[in-house]
């Protein structure tokens, strides 16, 4: 087992708001709480709905709970205004990230944003940015950046932190002026960092987390440059001939994977 792995703080903290809003009528999640289908349907079954968009409860007089990604800074004007009770589980890290960029754009500069264009999280920051920044994954598109007089850069919460590095060298390059936020979290770092040592000493890894979730998948391609590597979600994708001539099993697990999940693929790996 990696010395870090599965829920993180964010994650612990969101999971503990949204069933403490269940109960107290309608409850639900503006999307999915985080991305583990499981804890999603755990949730559910708890009294915790999901909707795609806030108009979903009108008239409901219902919760809607901010989920671990963030939102930008209209919706929460946009729920209010349809009598809604707001539960933010926005996580800290993602919290400091919005606000590095609205920092950054308050002072006229160009925002970078390093993070993966789709994510949620990403989205809420660029909102944050007042919709001026520019998001690049790769250090080929940071190359594309036009030189700028004020140039300011934040990063997606669980971005690699090798590949940030990279990018940010490019962006060296762009301006004489620039402001570094980095809002890598500790816990990705940590990770990330022990999945790869692991992976090292091991025939095989094992990583486990939604097919959805940006950390878990990271952590995938990361374990995978070091040895052959699995991503699955539960125990029932485990296949015996994975485990042909294997010695030595590693398992990792991203940051919104449920500790039970864990326990029960580390059990049937001890059977193979």
């Amino acid at each position: 087992m990696a010395e870090y792995l599965g829920f993180c703080y964010g994650v612990k903290r969101a999971i503990k708001i949204a069933r403490e809003s269940a109960g107290d009528g309608t409850a639900c999640t503006l999307g999915p709480i985080i991305h583990n289908p499981q804890m999603v349907d755990r949730l559910k079954a708890e009294g915790v709905g999901t909707v795609d968009a806030p108009e979903d409860m009108k008239d409901t007089g219902g919760t809607l709970i901010i989920r671990s990604h963030g939102v930008g800074p209209k919706l929460y004007d946009n729920v209010r205004n349809l009598g809604l009770h707001l539960v933010d589980a926005t996580c800290p890290h993602v919290r400091k990230a919005q606000l590095s960029a609205k920092e950054l754009a308050d002072e006229d500069r160009m925002v970078v944003i390093v993070g993966e264009k789709k994510h949620p999280e990403v989205q809420s920051i660029y909102e944050w940015s007042n919709h001026s920044a520019r998001i690049v994954e790769t250090a080929a598109e940071a190359e594309e950046i036009d030189p700028c007089q004020r140039l300011g850069i934040v990063s997606q919460t669980t971005f690699s932190a090798d590949n940030f590095k990279a990018i940010v060298s490019v962006l060296l390059e762009k301006s004489r002026d620039i402001k570094i936020l980095r809002t890598i979290c500790t816990a990705t770092e940590q990770r990330q960092r022990a999945a790869m040592e692991l992976a090292e000493k091991v025939d095989l890894m094992i990583v486990i987390g939604g097919k959805n979730s940006a950390n878990t998948t990271r952590l995938y391609e990361l374990c995978r440059e070091k040895c052959h590597t699995c991503h699955i979600e539960t125990a029932e994708e485990l296949r015996d001939e994975w485990f042909d001539k294997v010695g030595k099993i590693g398992i990792t697990a991203g940051a919104s994977t449920p500790d039970w999940i864990i326990k029960e693929v580390y059990k049937q790996c001890q059977k193979k």
